[in-house]
């Protein structure tokens, strides 16, 4: 799974650690949660054991891409956020992973729904008890 787009947003972004001509296309987003930057692959690369840095393109695989993922996700605590199941958390986590709120009514549609699913069924379950 690889970003659709060419990266050459990304290029020169210090914030992501992109320090090297070429580096916005080379760490463009990758994986389920779309990992981008230098800086988080080289980072994810050394928790993981892989060398992401110059071997970015492993990201897009599903072991590797997924691994990333959870990475990510345990890196910057989103399960507390998570966990708090609230439209607000659910924005701060949005923005946590993808920086910005481009697709946020799309998300969030789709979130209304997912959560509506996961009440119904701790319902449910609370009545089985």
């Amino acid at each position: 799974m690889i970003e659709i787009g060419s990266g050459k947003a990304y290029e020169g972004r210090k914030d992501l650690g992109n320090n090297q001509p070429g580096d916005g296309k080379l760490f463009k987003g990758r994986g389920p949660i779309q990992l981008t930057g230098r800086a988080n692959y080289a980072a994810a690369g050394k928790d993981l054991g892989l060398d992401l840095v110059n071997n970015p393109e492993l990201v897009e695989t599903p072991e590797v891409g997924f691994r990333t993922s959870v990475w990510f996700w345990n890196k910057r605590q989103l399960n507390k956020l998570a966990d708090r199941n609230t439209l607000k958390d659910f924005r701060k986590i949005t923005k946590k992973i993808n920086g910005g709120n481009n697709g946020s009514a799309d998300r969030e549609k789709y979130w209304k729904q997912a959560s509506k699913v996961f009440k119904e069924q701790k319902e449910e379950e609370e009545l089985e008890l």
